[in-house]
Order: structure tokens, then sequence, then C-alpha cells
């Protein structure tokens, strides 16, 4: 029998919970501790903390940061933001981290990946893919937090970090994100196709129908979701939640 991960996002700017759309419009939704405590309560399955700003900043996550959230969580700990050296990763595990979450330093530079796989094994490290379509219409990998596109397809970057050895890919859509309409099945689907690497889905989920479909048809392995966790319902009312006794076991 086989349950996926249910993942709660939370974002950080300013050392403070906020909530985007479309990679903008950050809505303050409050003190990050205070959610860590929820999910406690609820026994969510893993936790993933990024600082949306580091990169643009040219820094990385604070380790004090990560040790503060780390020393209240009761469950697995992923964190991101603007990570690119060995030191980084060092002090961030050190802060009580389980794994460090790579986006753009991934694309900028590929031997990373494997200096990290090297040193602290494939378990580590997971990638984070930001997926949209430019200007002509075609999805491409962006970074810098969404900002800048590449000129790397999904599917060609999906594969390259499977071959440097990366634990774990999160495909997030750009474009899904905190709209809350359901992740991009056909990205996910496409990822799926050409890689053994284990896929955590993020950007859209808004009900547990959008969780179940994010395994079942997407065949993600892992299910992340930020707005589902922090609104009431689709009126965006703030309440930090997690489903319980979700029914996403299946027979695989």
């Amino acid at each position: 029998m086989f349950r996926p991960r249910i993942i709660p996002v939370l974002l950080i700017q300013k050392s403070v919970l906020v909530k985007s759309v479309r990679f903008a419009k950050h809505r303050y939704i409050g003190d990050p501790l205070n959610a860590v405590r929820i999910f406690n309560e609820h026994h969510a399955d893993e936790l993933v903390l990024l600082d949306i700003d580091a990169t643009r900043q040219k820094r990385c996550i604070s380790p004090a940061l990560v040790q503060n959230i780390s020393e209240e969580t009761d469950m697995p700990l992923a964190v991101g933001g603007g990570i690119c050296t060995i030191q980084q990763v060092k002090e961030l595990i050190a802060a009580g981290a389980e794994k460090v979450i790579v986006g753009s330093a991934a694309y900028k530079n590929e031997t990373f990946i494997s200096e990290v796989v090297h040193v602290f094994g494939s378990a580590s490290i997971t990638v984070c893919m930001d997926v949209a379509k430019n200007w002509l219409g075609k999805e491409r990998v962006y970074i810098n937090n969404g900002s800048v596109s590449t000129n790397c397809s999904p599917e060609n970057f999906a594969e390259k970090i499977e071959l440097l050895g990366a634990g774990e890919l999160i495909v997030q859509c750009v474009t899904n994100d905190g709209i809350m309409e359901g992740y991009n099945i056909d990205l996910l689907k496409r990822i799926a196709a050409i890689t053994r690497l284990p896929l955590v889905a993020l950007g859209g989920a808004g009900s547990i129908k959008d969780l179940k479909e994010g395994h079942e048809k997407g065949m993600a392995t892992g299910l992340a979701a930020g707005s589902l966790f922090v609104y009431r319902d689709s009126n965006r009312g703030v309440l930090i939640n997690y489903p319980g006794n979700v029914k996403l076991i299946t027979d695989d």
C-alpha cells in the first residue's frame, strides 16, 4: 500500500509567512512558527520552507531561521532559497534541515548538484523546477523566483538533473501558483514519463480532489501546496489547516 506525502509549503519574506499568486501579490499571513505548531498537531508528512527573496538578494536562507523552525517541527524539514555552495548546505543541515531545495543554482551550476550528492547523498537534495510559458508561448524553466526565463524545456531539465544525481524533483507551475484550481496535470504526466525521479507536484492545489488528481493522474509521489493549507476556502480567509485522514492510499 502506498500513500503519497502531503506537504505544506511555507513562503518566507522578511522572516514572516506570506502567500503569493503567480509568484506575485504577496500577502502577509503571519508568524511561520504558529503555522509549524499547527502542522505538528495535524501530523503533517513533511514541511517545505522557502525564502523567496534570497536568490534575488544574492544570499542564502538564514540558518538561524531554519534552526528556529526545526526546533519546533516534528516532521522532516526541507529548506530552500539562494542555496549555491556546499558550505551553505552544511550549515543548513546542521541547523536541522533534512534536505535542501535548489532552484536557480541547479540551472546555473550543474556541478553543484553532483557535489552535494557526493558529500551528503542524493536524499539530501531536491531540485525545484519552476515552469511557465515564455512570450512565444513555449514552456520553459524559469529561475530567480520565476523572474527569468531560460532556454531549457522542463523535459530536458528533468532529464539533466536526474543524471546529475538529484534525489527528488518538485514540479512547480508558475501560472497555477495560488490560483487554487488544480495542478498542471499535463506537465506532471510528461515529466513522469521521462524520469524515474520521485515527483512532487506544486502550484494550484485548492481541494482534496486536486491532491488526488496530482497523484492518480499526474503520478506525483508528493503533493505540495501553500494556499490549500493557509486559507479557509477559495474566499481566502486565513486559517492554517491540514487535511486529516485523507484517503490517498493506492495499491501501487
